[in-house]
């Protein structure tokens, strides 16, 4: 069981924790068209984006594909960037108009996977139970993404009951916002050749 609470709290941090700005801001960036009230919608949401991850998380720690860290950490603002910049052009807030963003949690996800297997491969231990750690590590990280999204939906919810602007405008103003540290990110993690 310490194994487990080991790994839950790993994947925890590696979501909540500062130096997870990313992961952070790729789930604000999906979840900031939602409110809630929409919380059917965001649930497929998050299984989606953990059905991504979760594949590449798993094939990578089994060293069934490899991608070099460089390159995932310039895929990763890659995803955040261009998923904000969709949220620019979407002017349909009913739920038949989320397929995309289900779509753009499952394929960018499984970048997120990438990141995700090479902070926890070197961790493994040979006579561990990879399925547990991974298990555990998974159920931090989604616990971690919960907060993340919740957070997002409750300060939505009270800046456009409390504003003068509309939904449209507020997700303007979050994907830009998102827009500039990821542009940022992404300009800091050019590969070096």
């Amino acid at each position: 069981m310490n194994d487990f609470a080991f790994y839950f709290d790993l994947g925890w941090k590696h979501i909540i924790s500062t130096d997870a700005l990313d992961h952070q801001l790729f789930i604000a960036t999906l979840a900031s068209i939602y409110l809630a009230a929409n919380w059917k919608e965001v649930l497929i949401l998050v299984t989606a984006f953990t059905i991504g991850h979760s594949l590449t998380l798993g094939l990578s720690t089994y060293n069934l594909i490899r991608f070099s860290d460089k390159w995932v950490e310039f895929l990763i603002p890659v995803t955040i960037l261009l998923t904000a910049v969709i949220n620019f052009f979407r002017k349909n807030f009913h739920p038949s108009s989320y397929r995309l963003q289900y779509f753009l949690a499952l394929f960018f996800g499984l970048i997120h996977g990438l990141g995700y297997a090479n902070a926890i491969r070197f961790l493994l231990a040979d006579d561990q139970s990879l399925g547990w750690s991974l298990f555990a590590f998974n159920i931090g990280l989604e616990i971690g993404q919960i907060v993340v999204v919740l957070s997002v939906l409750f300060i939505s919810e009270a800046i456009l009951r409390n504003s003068p602007f509309g939904r449209r405008k507020w997700v303007i103003i979050i994907s830009s916002l998102i827009l500039y540290f990821s542009l940022n990110m992404l300009i800091d993690r050019i590969p070096k050749f």
